[in-house]
């Protein structure tokens, strides 16, 4: 799915509002959260997951054309965690149990 077909099926739903309107209630979620994560901020939506900025460690590593090392400064990248309903959703299960155990 698209973000704009998420703004249709969000659309779909609120015939109340108008389609601009969704749009801008759509992009001002996704520019909060982008906000969020920049200033380091965990996000957490029940039932659905959560967002963090996870730092990854400058390393050494390869090009792999021509096997030359490189040097990986540090980043922050985003990260999302799905949250146990989610999983239990996609997975196709009613209730939960049965799970690997794997968190």
């Amino acid at each position: 799915m698209t973000k704009s077909g998420l703004i249709e099926k969000v659309a779909e739903r609120t015939p109340h509002i108008s389609k601009k309107d969704t749009e801008i209630v759509v992009n001002t979620i996704f520019d909060t959260m982008t906000e969020a994560l920049k200033g380091n901020e965990r996000i957490e939506i029940r039932g659905f997951g959560s967002f963090q900025v996870k730092v990854r460690e400058a390393r050494e590593g390869r090009n792999p054309k021509t096997g030359e090392e490189v040097h990986i400064p540090a980043k922050r990248t985003p990260f999302f965690k799905v949250g146990k309903e989610l999983k239990e959703l996609v997975d196709g299960e009613e209730e939960g149990g049965g799970g690997d155990g794997a968190d």
